[in-house]
């Protein structure tokens, strides 16, 4: 009678046992048996992290209205999206322009006279609007690079001589040069030297023929034509230093520069991706050339970083 007892007891003990088992394996794993980076450990919902900002790197040329460009693009950037921008500073035109074609830089500063000119090898002097309208279609086309819009200011290439030479020689435009010019040693950088619409066309256009030409450093050609190390130089018509070095600039009689007018020149795709990145267009006709002089002037003349000049900027036009 005990051993039956005791059989009913094991064989109950045996069921209990076997359902202890069956619930353990349906109810799913343990703490200890779920993996680490199981969804059911992340605390965090993926409904509640923030979507990737994104990171373009913004290219630069080797001058100060492009640096300082670059800065207000990058401050812009950064203070009215969820994006990091950098800058890179790089050389001359065709290294921005390769490094954003290789995507080593999403975009830059660029001016329409260079697109039109240096990119797409035009000859004939257009007006502004044409200038944009060929160099939007034509990058779009070729490149699937995209210009943004204007920012305003037209930075094109002048000619500056010191206003006592100006007044000795009684100078108005560039082909009142004809009757000194080789008498007098040209300045310039080694890109404007070299370029198409630069001197080589300058010098076509208008017969010109220098007494001597010199290859300058961007940052010491007002210096040059101040200290008389040479006469005449090849200036940014938005550089403050023209004034403050107390130079003058001769009208281009001929037309031969095209308008320069800056604008963001972006990868498409990139910009297809970031869309955000459309705030660059709230620069449109923001900045005239007087402004843009004042700018340059600042950092080139007062010391202030393009940082600063860039953030002070936007925050007196409200876009920061």
């Amino acid at each position: 009678m005990i051993f039956q007892r005791s059989s009913k007891l094991m064989v109950t003990l045996a069921i209990l046992l076997i359902f202890s088992f069956v619930f353990v394996g349906c109810g799913g794993d343990t703490a200890e048996d779920v993996p680490i980076d199981s969804p059911e450990n992340d605390i965090t919902s993926s409904e509640d992290e923030s979507p990737e900002g994104g990171e373009v790197t913004i290219g630069t040329k080797n001058f100060t209205e492009s640096i300082l460009l670059a800065n207000i693009f990058s401050v812009l950037i950064e203070e009215n999206t969820n994006m990091t921008a950098n800058v890179q500073e790089l050389g001359g035109t065709m290294v921005a322009f390769e490094a954003l074609r290789n995507n080593d830089i999403q975009l830059y500063p660029e001016y329409t006279g260079t697109g039109y000119i240096n990119m797409l090898e035009k000859t004939e002097i257009l007006t502004a609007e044409e200038t944009y309208e060929i160099v939007q279609n034509e990058f779009q086309e070729r490149w699937n690079l995209e210009w943004m819009q204007p920012l305003g200011f037209n930075n094109t290439y002048t000619l500056a001589l010191r206003q006592t030479m100006i007044d000795d020689l009684d100078l108005n435009t560039f082909s009142d040069l004809l009757e000194h010019d080789q008498d007098l040693t040209f300045g310039g950088t080694t890109e404007f030297v070299e370029r198409q619409d630069g001197l080589p066309g300058l010098i076509e256009a208008y017969n010109f023929e220098f007494g001597n030409v010199v290859d300058l450093d961007p940052g010491l050609m007002y210096t040059a034509v101040q200290s008389e190390n040479v006469d005449i130089i090849s200036a940014f018509a938005t550089d403050g230093r023209i004034p403050a070095y107390k130079l003058g600039i001769l009208e281009d009689d001929l037309s031969f520069f095209p308008p320069y007018f800056a604008a963001p020149l972006i990868r498409s795709d990139i910009l297809e991706e970031y869309p955000q990145l459309e705030i660059l267009n709230s620069l449109h006709n923001i900045i005239d050339d007087e402004t843009m002089a004042e700018l340059n002037f600042r950092v080139d003349e007062m010391g202030e970083t393009e940082d600063t000049v860039a953030r002070d900027f936007l925050s007196s036009v409200g876009l920061i």
